[in-house]
């Protein structure tokens, strides 16, 4: 099944797609409706529930504020050796993301005032359904709810400024997030071989299939939960493929005007305005 999160008048809500129609199942949170453990597959599958116009409501992360958001770095082949890494990882790349960088489907990404090196990766995103610790690859995709997309903007000259790449990471409104939530069963296990493209005013400026994962998603899950629990609502971007801008020649980075698209097949379409960020005015 399909899920959006949205604002109304202050608070959460939860849309689900029951037979085309968009449902709403009230002031819920999906974060919430997952950590109740219950069966998202089949929740509401029920054309009796209210009606409910998207255009009506404010669109929402898909999740916006997860126990955990984990991200992970070089995980195409194609995208490693572009990077000034360039060797295979042997382990994955991870690195944090904070709830406050998140924004949601045609919300503008903003680009800082201190740098012009915002560069766009689009990435699949896993959302974890239980808790687990030690968890072995062959149960690993047990603990998958679902899937989304992630615009994974990141301010490159921050990023590069220390071996950790998390400030470059971590800028507000840098982070979209959605516009569905798609329930694992929906989609190949795994979220494998799925074509996964980003566009910027257009254009094609990433082209990959999530099947040249260097570490696929069970082997993630079952990787992270080595070191810590996963717990239910956890989200991780599993990384992008070749194409960003900063490893073009010359660079490409996006600008205040500029439209960028994810969209990821069986998932749906991300899209975001950019925007500059706007001094604020002290008081």
């Amino acid at each position: 099944m399909r899920y959006m999160s949205y604002e109304r008048d202050g608070s959460a809500g939860t849309a689900v797609l029951v037979e085309g129609t968009w449902r709403d199942l009230g002031a819920v949170s999906l974060l919430t409706l997952i950590q109740s453990g219950r069966n998202l597959a089949a929740l509401e599958n029920n054309p009796s529930l209210p009606q409910i116009d998207i255009a009506s409501v404010k669109r929402a992360p898909v999740i916006a504020r997860p126990p955990k958001i984990i991200c992970v770095g070089l995980n195409y082949l194609d995208h490693a050796a572009e990077s000034p890494y360039k060797d295979t990882p042997t382990y994955p790349a991870v690195f944090p993301r904070f709830a406050t960088s998140l924004i949601a489907d045609g919300d503008p990404i903003l680009r800082p005032l201190i740098s012009e090196e915002l560069d766009f990766e689009g990435e699949l995103v896993v959302v974890i359904g239980k808790d687990g610790r030690h968890i072995s690859k062959a149960a690993a995709l047990d603990h998958v709810a679902g899937y989304s997309i992630f615009n994974e903007a990141s301010i490159r000259d921050y990023q590069f400024k220390s071996p950790q790449w998390t400030v470059g990471k971590n800028f507000d409104n840098t982070g979209a997030f959605g516009p569905q939530f798609v329930t694992a069963d929906e989609l190949p296990p795994g979220g494998a071989g799925l074509k996964i493209e980003t566009r910027l005013n257009g254009v094609v400026v990433q082209s990959g299939n999530t099947a040249d994962m260097i570490f696929p998603v069970a082997e993630l899950i079952s990787t992270l939960s080595e070191a810590f629990t996963l717990e239910a609502g956890d989200v991780i971007v599993t990384g992008t493929p070749a194409g960003i801008g900063w490893a073009r020649k010359p660079p490409l980075f996006m600008k205040d005007g500029d439209v960028c698209e994810v969209e990821i097949e069986g998932i749906g379409l991300l899209r975001n305005p950019i925007r500059n960020e706007k001094a604020a005015i002290a008081a």
